[in-house]
């Protein structure tokens, strides 16, 4: 396994998507994929792909605590609400393995 993307501006900040106060982050399956979404939603167009570590994924589930969720883009899929949701643990074992996998 390759690991996730999620999309990082230069000065830190993550891209999500604000839906009643809740945090959707999406994340994508590989650089590319991130690339193509962007290439559609202008909001992202500030944001980068940035692979997800054990560190990066930590501090990014406690920015928003509770209300962040994380959202697994469908494979090549421009629409950010097509995919399914994946739990913080969930995504944390599978970031780890990643970064075990690496190693």
């Amino acid at each position: 396994m390759s690991g996730f993307y999620a999309m990082q501006r230069a000065n830190g900040d993550w891209f999500a998507l604000d839906e009643a106060g809740d945090f959707r982050v999406p994340l994508f399956h590989s650089a590319g994929e991130a690339m193509q979404a962007r290439a559609f939603k202008h909001e992202l167009l500030l944001f980068h792909p940035v692979l997800l570590d054990n560190v990066r994924l930590k501090t990014l589930a406690g920015e928003n605590g509770s209300a962040t969720h994380f959202w697994l883009v469908d494979h090549a899929s421009v629409n950010l609400k097509r995919g399914q949701r994946v739990e913080s643990e969930q995504l944390l074992r599978l970031v780890q393995d990643a970064d075990r996998s690496g190693d």
